[in-house]
């Protein structure tokens, strides 16, 4: 397969992408790879880049609605008040099969063009994934809700993967505090990868290998987000979205926010999902070049000044394609005639904000199952 015509970050000329068993076997700037391969798409006016790695989503929590009315102290705080106040909800979303949840979590991701994402919790349920899960890490939710949490941390059959963890998820002394216990405990000095770290400071940060920055979840419930201009300075950071619980479904929406807090640098931001956390979670996607996995996005051109303007004015209606691995997973209506040739049996369509999708899988029927369970379900998309 080729891909024709695309604008890519770093390339002057229009580059052509030539894909074969799964991975990207050419890139060529400004000339077309191979006329002989059988089957090509041509673009016009289309952004290139790597699939989004989102380094923290709940995938079995992205049916809640977001629970909250009012600013936290802490993650503790929010937590006890939506079990008190939210029990009859949350016990509804509950009585949704899990397998359902996470296929919903994964069709969420993939819509937005999110080709791998770190999914923060027990290893899931289903097999047949139309994304990368990342699940080699050893997951602690946190120091206050994660029983005996010492002792796991210090597990020794564990060594070898890192320990992602929930921390300093507030604005009080507590949530500070939390982190020092947590580096005073690891006494095997275990490689820390922590989520959120909005009450954490630069010394602190020296400890840990990574940050997720989860910037819409941390204004939602804390009015405040971690200070990754100087976090930075110390340590990696990614970024992730959380579940719905605490924020919007559609991840662009969140990086939006982002920009808008001039915490990082675009480029800075933009390597917050692919470059570092491929290197921090040891992914093959980092860049699109010859010899990696074909995790690609292709995007209508919405700012023709500047390129890093176009991708940060993405929206899921504007995603063309999205391929995982080589295979498509996504495409718009717009390219149909050009795959007409191809077996779409195993896809369904979609509309996302009035743009027509096709996406692989029964999506009707999932959305169908869930309702059975929970007819209170909203769903970002239309199905035909």
């Amino acid at each position: 397969m080729i891909l024709n015509n695309l604008v890519m970050m770093g390339h002057a000329e229009p580059v052509c992408i030539q894909i074969a068993q799964g991975r990207v076997e050419r890139l060529t700037e400004g000339i077309k790879a191979d006329e002989a391969d059988p089957l090509q798409l041509h673009f016009n006016h289309a952004l290139v880049f790597p699939g989004l790695i989102n380094s923290h989503d709940h995938l079995d929590f992205n049916l809640f609605p977001a629970f909250g009315d009012r600013i936290y102290e802490n993650y503790t705080e929010w937590g006890k008040y939506i079990h008190d106040n939210y029990s009859d909800e949350i016990a509804a979303v509950l009585t949704i099969p899990i397998v359902l949840r996470e296929q919903w979590g994964m069709l969420k991701n993939l819509i937005c063009g999110v080709t791998t994402v770190v999914n923060h919790g027990e290893s899931l349920t289903i097999k047949d994934r139309p994304i990368s899960v990342h699940e080699q890490y050893y997951c602690l939710h946190s120091v206050q809700f994660e029983k005996k949490w010492k002792l796991k941390l210090n597990h020794p059959l564990n060594i070898k993967y890192p320990v992602v963890i929930h921390i300093g998820e507030g604005t009080n002394e507590a949530a500070k505090e939390e982190i020092n216990q947590l580096i005073q405990w690891n006494l095997l000095h275990k490689t820390l990868i922590g989520v959120h770290a909005v009450a954490m400071s630069a010394k602190q940060a020296e400890k840990f290998k990574a940050i997720v920055w989860c910037p819409q979840s941390n204004y939602f419930l804390l009015n405040k987000t971690a200070p990754v201009d100087e976090l930075k300075k110390y340590t990696k950071i990614l970024f992730g979205t959380d579940s719905t619980l605490t924020g919007n479904w559609d991840i662009w929406d969140h990086i939006r926010l982002a920009r808008e807090t001039k915490l990082l640098t675009d480029l800075e931001l933009y390597e917050t999902l692919h470059l570092n956390p491929s290197a921090i979670w040891g992914l093959p996607n980092r860049e699109i070049a010859a010899g990696n996995n074909a995790d690609i996005v292709i995007a209508r051109i919405k700012d023709d000044k500047d390129v890093m303007n176009a991708f940060f004015s993405v929206e899921p209606k504007d995603i063309l394609l999205v391929m995982h691995q080589g295979n498509i997973r996504m495409f718009d209506s717009s390219l149909h005639p050009q795959l007409i040739s191809e077996d779409l049996s195993g896809f369904s369509k979609i509309n996302i904000n009035g743009a027509n999708k096709y996406i692989q899988g029964d999506v009707p029927g999932l959305m169908k199952n869930i309702k059975r369970y929970y007819p209170r379900a909203d769903f970002p998309i239309y199905t035909h």
